[in-house]
């Protein structure tokens, strides 16, 4: 079966914006009273679960609302400076021109993706759900298929985090893992055999 919706995440897939991110989170961190992050500890919390890195920060979750808002209002401020990654465009070109839906899914704001994207790839997407809690990803991938009239196994989401693939996993659809790393030949979204989670890594251009 092939797939017929492609929902992407935002940051760390589409959009090169995770230095950015890691330049301003100590600000953060002493502006809403949790720990600092050394630079070796960004690679690390990408494969944690979403409450384990909480607990590593010492971030409560009533707390985190604060947070993202603060990154999202920081980020509205230099989006003119973030780009995507590249051969994104492209990318997205390709599937829209094959017939795929595509769709993103992501914690950051709409406004804040649709600048990055640019005007001419942000209308190749159907759907957007956007400010989504980092907790409540799964219930809006749910809410996309649900829109896109398209059943589970005809869907997969593309993200850069294990908290992707879990969200994933609990919304019962495929998972492609990598910043936007589908292989350059072929239909870049072809079901495999024997699973439904494909790491795609950050080396398949």
């Amino acid at each position: 079966m092939k797939y017929r919706l492609a929902i992407f995440d935002s940051d760390g897939t589409l959009a090169d914006t995770l230095p950015w991110m890691r330049s301003v989170f100590n600000e953060l961190a002493e502006e809403h009273g949790f720990r600092r992050v050394e630079p070796h500890d960004y690679e690390r919390f990408r494969d944690l679960h979403g409450t384990a890195v909480l607990r590593e920060l010492g971030l409560p979750l009533w707390k985190l609302p604060r947070v993202v808002s603060s990154m999202r209002r920081r980020m509205s401020e230099h989006t003119g400076t973030l780009s995507l990654f590249a051969g994104t465009s492209e990318v997205l070109q390709r599937l829209a021109a094959r017939g795929f839906q595509l769709a993103v899914v992501s914690s950051n704001s709409r406004e804040n993706v649709e600048r990055v994207l640019g005007v001419n790839n942000a209308v190749l997407i159907a759907h957007f759900a956007c400010g989504v809690s980092v907790l409540g990803k799964a219930a809006r991938l749910l809410q996309v298929i649900r829109r896109s009239a398209v059943r589970r196994p005809e869907a997969i989401y593309i993200g850069d985090e294990i908290r992707d693939a879990e969200a994933a996993g609990k919304a019962g659809i495929a998972f492609w893992r990598g910043d936007m790393g589908p292989p350059p030949t072929g239909n870049p979204l072809q079901p495999k055999s024997g699973g439904d989670v494909y790491d795609g890594s950050r080396n398949c251009r």
